[in-house]
C-alpha cells in the first residue's frame, strides 16, 4: 500500500464528507435523487482509485474533484438523450410570441432594480432561478449549469456532450432569453 493511501480514510468518508458533496451535488444539479447518486458514485470511484491520490490536495479536495467530473459526465449523458428539435424554441427569430421585436431597441431588456445586499431578497431570487431553471428544457439546463454556474469553456462543453459551437451557443442564448423571461415573470412582478 503507498504512502498516499494511508492518508485516505474511506471508512470515515460518509461521516466527514457525504453532507458536503450532497449539497454541492445538489446546487448543481437540483435534483435530490440524482444529487445521492453522483455521491455514491463519487465515493465508489474514489475507493477505486486511491492508489491515484498523491496526497497533493485535502481529502475533501480530491473527492470534490471526482465528484466535478461525476457532474460534467452527468449532463454529457443526459444531453446525448435529449432531442431540442421539439421546443417552443423552433423559430427563434419569428416576429411573434417571446422573440417580437427582438433585434429592434423596443425589444431591449429592461433593468432590473435589485438590491442585491437584501438577504431575503436573494433568498426569494434563488427559489426562482431553481424553479426557471426546472422549467428549461433537461439539455439546455444542462448547458446553461456547465456554461455559466460551472463556468466550464465552451470548447469544453461541446467535446464533453458532443455538440458543435454553433448549436451551444444558439442554446445558451435561448436557454438565457427563457430563464430571463421566467424571472421577470415570477420574480420581479410578484
Amino acid at each position: 500500500m503507498s504512502q498516499a493511501s494511508n492518508i485516505l480514510k474511506p471508512k470515515q468518508w460518509v461521516q466527514n464528507h457525504s453532507d458536503y458533496l450532497y449539497n454541492y451535488a445538489l446546487y448543481k444539479v437540483s435534483h435530490v435523487e440524482i444529487a445521492q447518486d453522483l455521491v455514491q458514485d463519487t465515493f465508489v470511484a474514489g475507493l477505486n482509485a486511491q492508489k491515484s491520490f498523491k496526497g497533493d490536495s485535502s481529502e475533501r479536495t480530491w473527492l470534490v474533484s471526482i465528484l466535478k467530473r461525476k457532474i460534467i459526465d452527468h449532463y454529457r449523458k443526459s444531453s446525448v438523450r435529449k432531442n431540442t428539435a421539439n421546443t417552443d424554441f423552433s423559430l427563434p427569430f419569428n416576429a411573434n410570441g417571446a422573440y417580437k421585436n427582438h433585434w429592434s431597441d423596443e425589444g431591449e431588456p429592461g433593468k432590473w432594480n435589485i438590491d442585491s445586499s437584501n438577504d431575503l431578497e436573494r433568498e426569494e431570487f434563488q427559489k426562482v432561478l431553481e424553479l426557471c431553471l426546472s422549467l428549461l428544457p433537461e439539455q439546455w439546463r444542462d448547458i446553461f449549469h456547465l456554461k455559466l454556474m460551472e463556468e466550464l469553456s465552451g470548447e469544453e462543453i461541446c467535446k464533453d456532450l458532443n455538440i458543435s459551437s454553433s448549436n451551444l451557443w444558439v442554446i445558451i442564448h435561448r436557454a438565457k432569453l427563457k430563464m430571463r423571461a421566467c424571472i421577470e415573470k415570477n420574480w420581479l412582478e410578484v
